[in-house]
């Protein structure tokens, strides 16, 4: 038997402000399936700081790679 999923959390790239966000809730609530989309105000949870951190390690590894393997075909 699989696990059902209830829901997932999306954490964003960078805070928005509420009044610049409304097209992205609109597009979120248009994903088939949502029921409901609350946005969580302020000072959130540690999971979407440890996300937000993660992303950022990850392109500044891969950016990091990318310009050593740029100069390695380069040679």
């Amino acid at each position: 038997m699989t696990d059902r999923h209830i829901g997932y959390i999306v954490t964003l790239a960078e805070d928005l402000r509420s009044d610049d966000a409304e097209q992205t809730i609109i597009a979120l609530k248009q994903i088939k399936g949502v029921v409901s989309v609350t946005p969580i105000v302020g000072d959130a949870s540690s999971a979407m700081m440890l996300e937000r951190a993660r992303m950022d390690l990850r392109q500044k590894l891969w950016s990091a790679l990318k310009d050593d393997y740029d100069l390695y075909l380069s040679r």
